[in-house]
């Protein structure tokens, strides 16, 4: 019987920390609110990973990395047809369009990405599905989950930080009145321009998150950055009705006494399945 549980009772960085420490193979999957997730392992190592929405093709996993351009994976895409990932990674390093190592570092950057951005769930259902596997036609890697953890472990903390400033993705902003401010003699990257062509009182933080394809860590970045330089500021969206009060969801604390007790029953629990 495969483990359950919570992400509300259990964050992923102590599911990792059961994975790697009970050096189990198989596949986590996480349903959230909007998506679902995939995460596969080898005897404690990360194998394989894929969030349910997204096209996890060799092909466009190539593209997003930026080792093909956008023609070059049209073109792949159109002439590979059902060509499994590992038939079309031998037929693109064979043609001299990409090397083994491009392959290798793009599939782990698109691994460790999916499992960074799971570290900001705090919502959704989870099961550790043993001994299951990606299909045979998928390459996969054998990723330390030590360094992965840490680096989650700093994503969690920077969240919670985020939360406490932005506690809401569905307020709006709109820039302060700056007179002595141009936008344009202002230093942003590609994507806080892209984030700043979007503020409008009529546009929610989330509307924009949608619209650019952001996630909720991310947008709260760009969008703290904007806060503390002044350049924006919070308000409530147009025609938007007066917010409610309540408390912001976050992540569940216990006494630690009870968080040692479930953590050593789960790890237990994991040996045993």
């Amino acid at each position: 019987m495969a483990l359950k549980g919570n992400l509300r009772d259990f964050t992923i960085t102590q599911l990792l920390n059961l994975i790697n420490l009970a050096r189990k193979t198989g596949t986590l999957v996480i349903e959230g609110p909007n998506d679902t997730a995939w995460v596969s392992f080898k005897e404690g190592k990360l194998a394989y990973s894929k969030m349910g929405k997204e096209d996890s093709n060799l092909a466009t996993i190539l593209y997003r990395a930026k080792k093909i351009s956008q023609s070059q994976h049209k073109m792949i895409r159109s002439r590979a047809g059902s060509m499994s990932d590992k038939e079309l990674g031998l037929l693109l390093i064979n043609a001299n369009y990409i090397t083994q190592e491009d392959i290798l570092a793009s599939l782990q950057t698109e691994f460790i990405g999916i499992i960074h951005r799971l570290f900001t769930w705090v919502e959704g259902l989870f099961r550790f599905e043993n001994g299951v596997l990606p299909p045979d036609d998928k390459i996969t890697l054998r990723i330390n989950l030590e360094n992965i953890i840490i680096e989650g472990s700093r994503r969690l903390r920077e969240w919670e930080q985020l939360q406490d400033e932005i506690p809401s993705l569905d307020i709006a902003l709109k820039f302060t009145d700056r007179p002595d401010t141009n936008l344009r003699n202002v230093n942003m990257s590609v994507e806080e321009w892209r984030v700043v062509s979007y503020i409008n009182p009529k546009n929610s933080i989330r509307q924009i998150a949608n619209t650019i394809k952001m996630n909720d860590l991310e947008i709260r970045k760009i969008v703290y950055g904007l806060l503390q330089a002044g350049l924006v500021e919070m308000v409530r969206p147009e025609g938007a009705p007066p917010p409610q009060r309540g408390r912001i969801a976050g992540v569940a604390t216990t006494d630690n006494d009870e968080q040692k007790s479930l953590v050593n029953r789960l790890i237990n629990r994991i040996r045993s399945i």
